[in-house]
């Protein structure tokens, strides 16, 4: 009997190698990454450039001619995403146009699910004890969340007949952490930075994450319930509990050193002015912290994900909290190679 198919943009990233793990045993899936992608182990893939008409449309026409024209799903996690930068013109040009090429080629296909992974970053902060939900109003106001916006509209807008299922994910983190804010957090912790003392919004606001075994469920759900699920359903996808900055500071210097690192609140025209030197420092690795992002310190996302559990079935089995004394651990245990993992300098 032969498979359902399942196609994953990105299937050479982070999240696109465990989903393609998890669904291999029970679809035929195959992977759209770059050319000079890694050639995962249990997938067929097309090379694509997101960016190319030609390349787009070439890599359906592969997969019409060696699988047919029944999909059951896309899981599009491919986009342009980067730190460094506020603004970009390659979320225009990968992101959202990107997005764009692959409805266009899909409209000559039987698909059954077209799954788009964006961000809670999409809607407009909250504060503490106040959850965000799915209608909570949409305010982005930097290159990633506003990608991700425009990329929404545009499925909603060119999707045609297929269901869609958009996931408004939270910060992505594993055993080993693997999640940029919190390994330069625990960096500058374990370094005993000056900077790990000091922070420029409120310490009592924080960022809600979601484990990445509790993504790839959400995601196997996801395919597994195409059928049953509604034609166009948004769904947020992290833990309901947000730990602050000031919690996250505390537990992770109680792992590290046995005792508690208070955090002091500098004004951010300080804040702003420290960060542009370190960025102009002229040797040393660049900075995580750019002046711009400044500006978002006090941004706390706390989630209702009720729908999800509704709609889903899903929930989060594992913790922010519970996972820091995993990283931790393996920190201590090979430092260097922990660095190394996290794409971290010392």
């Amino acid at each position: 009997m032969q498979k359902d198919l399942v196609i994953v943009t990105g299937s050479c990233g982070r999240i696109g190698t465990q989903i393609v793990k998890r669904l291999s045993k029970d679809y035929t899936v195959v992977g759209f990454d770059l050319p000079k992608a890694c050639v995962g182990a249990e997938e067929s893939r097309i090379p694509v450039d997101l960016s190319s008409d030609e390349s787009v449309k070439s890599a359906f026409e592969k997969v019409r001619s060696k699988y047919g024209n029944r999909i059951a799903s896309v899981i599009h996690l491919a986009a342009y995403y980067s730190f460094k930068e506020k603004f970009s013109p390659l979320y225009e040009k990968v992101t959202v146009r990107g997005t764009e090429r692959l409805l266009k080629a899909m409209q000559s296909f039987e698909v059954e699910q077209f799954l788009f992974t964006s961000t809670m970053l999409v809607h407009a902060p909250s504060f503490p004890g106040v959850q965000i939900d799915e209608n909570w109003p949409v305010c982005a106001t930097w290159g990633y969340p506003m990608s991700k916006v425009e990329t929404e509209e545009l499925i909603h807008e060119k999707r045609g007949v297929i269901p869609t299922v958009i996931m408004r994910v939270a910060g992505v983190y594993d055993d080993g952490c693997h999640s940029i804010p919190i390994s330069n957090q625990i960096q500058r912790i374990y370094e005993k930075q000056i900077e790990a003392r000091v922070f420029s919004g409120d310490i009592h606001h924080g960022s809600a994450f979601i484990h990445m075994d509790d993504l790839i469920d959400a995601l196997e759900l996801a395919v597994r319930k195409r059928k049953a699920l509604p034609k166009e359903v948004v769904l947020l996808i992290g833990e309901s509990k947000t730990l602050s900055y000031d919690q996250m500071q505390r537990e992770i210097s109680k792992l590290l050193f046995h005792k508690e690192f208070k955090t002091f609140r500098v004004p951010k025209l300080i804040a702003k002015l420290g960060a542009w030197v370190q960025c102009h420092m002229p040797f040393g690795p660049e900075p995580f912290i750019q002046p711009w992002m400044i500006d978002y310190a006090d941004d706390h996302y706390e989630l209702n994900i009720d729908r999800a559990k509704e709609v889903l079935g899903w929930s989060p089995k594992k913790s922010i909290k519970k996972t820091l004394p995993k990283m931790i651990e393996a920190l201590l245990k090979d430092p260097d190679d922990w660095y190394k993992a996290n794409g971290l300098h010392r």
